[in-house]
């Protein structure tokens, strides 16, 4: 049998039991160590916060198989697999259960050295990569980031990695705005994006931000982020709100040419071609790459630990610490 948590309708979550599955001939059975959960994603499916006939209420309906950030040992491999083998440690985008199986080439093979709980943020790292990659960085720019969740604290990581001349975190909690610190933020600014426009001239020299990414999930704040853009910058929305009707344009997109990116988890292809050599599993691959040498960090971000039985209490917390609770790991 295996353990598998559900939302079973709006606020509730439940722990239920069910037959372990077989791999397949082209998959493994991975026995998982841990999961993490996407407090973006999974905090607006479990509270319902969405608006009815958007993308968000097409989706989801209860009961609702939660997560897909996973780590563990494969315990079962296919007849036609390559290249795994029992007792091999997996990184997934399979859910919170205490077994999943996966295709076995959309698996990665965690590396030595990086714990399970760190490895669960493979899918949260490739999800970021697809938002700093569509910004077409240059050496030397000058970044605003806003929203230092999950994906707040991997841009921060990924834009000082590419040589960023400023990255200014824009955040009203105190505990959000240190971690980004901590992690290569050369400025954090205690408040609103709305209230953000001239101290963020002030740090560009009145030019305003080559970049500026809004990863806060709400859609009031594209409005106020706009205008912190310089004049023919970019604005990536890495932030997926369930309230896409609420979203409105200002006049910096015509008057300044400021331009709108969007990026979600599902624009790359799964695997690697000539004419896209930056696939989802490519990108997998370098975040536990990185992950190995040191050159990123998410051990330090993970501030809770919960066994499945707490789910309800660890969704609360959520709810309830948005500004302290960061990194939130379920120990199967």
């Amino acid at each position: 049998m295996r353990r598998t948590l559900v939302f079973t309708g709006q606020e509730r979550v439940e722990l239920i039991e069910e037959a372990l599955p077989e791999p397949g001939p082209k998959g493994l059975l991975i026995e998982t160590r841990c999961s993490l959960i996407s407090t973006g994603t999974e905090g607006i499916i479990f509270a319902r916060n969405f608006a009815p006939g958007s993308h968000w209420d097409n989706w989801v309906s209860y009961p609702f198989r939660v997560g897909y950030l996973n780590a563990g040992r494969v315990i079962g491999v296919g007849a036609d697999v390559d290249g795994w083998r029992v007792g091999d440690r997996a990184a997934s985008r399979g859910g919170h259960s205490s077994h999943v199986t996966v295709p076995a080439d959309a698996a990665a093979r965690i590396p030595e050295g990086v714990a399970d709980e760190e490895a669960t943020w493979m899918g949260l790292g490739k999800i970021t990569q697809v938002g700093v990659r569509r910004a077409e960085h240059k050496l030397g720019d000058t970044i605003v980031i806003i929203g230092l969740g999950l994906l707040g604290q991997l841009v921060t990581q990924y834009v000082h990695l590419l040589g960023a001349r400023e990255v200014i975190a824009v955040d009203t909690a105190p505990a959000r705005l240190e971690m980004a610190r901590a992690h290569g933020a050369t400025a954090a600014l205690q408040m609103t994006a709305a209230e953000a426009l001239e101290p963020v001239r002030e740090l560009t020299g009145g030019q305003g931000a080559d970049v500026v990414y809004d990863v806060t999930g709400h859609a009031a704040v594209l409005a106020t982020a706009l205008p912190l853009a310089r004049r023919f910058g970019t604005l990536v929305l890495l932030g997926d709100t369930g309230h896409p009707e609420q979203q409105t344009l200002t006049p910096d997109v015509v008057t300044r040419g400021v331009k709108i990116v969007g990026a979600h988890d599902s624009h790359p292809p799964m695997h690697s071609s000539t004419w896209v050599p930056w696939s989802s599993r490519a990108m997998e691959d370098l975040f536990l790459h990185y992950l190995a040498r040191g050159r990123l960090r998410v051990g330090d971000l993970i501030t809770h630990r919960f066994q499945p039985e707490q789910a309800a209490e660890a969704y609360g917390v959520l709810q309830r610490e948005r500004a302290t609770a960061m990194g939130v790991v379920f120990q199967w």
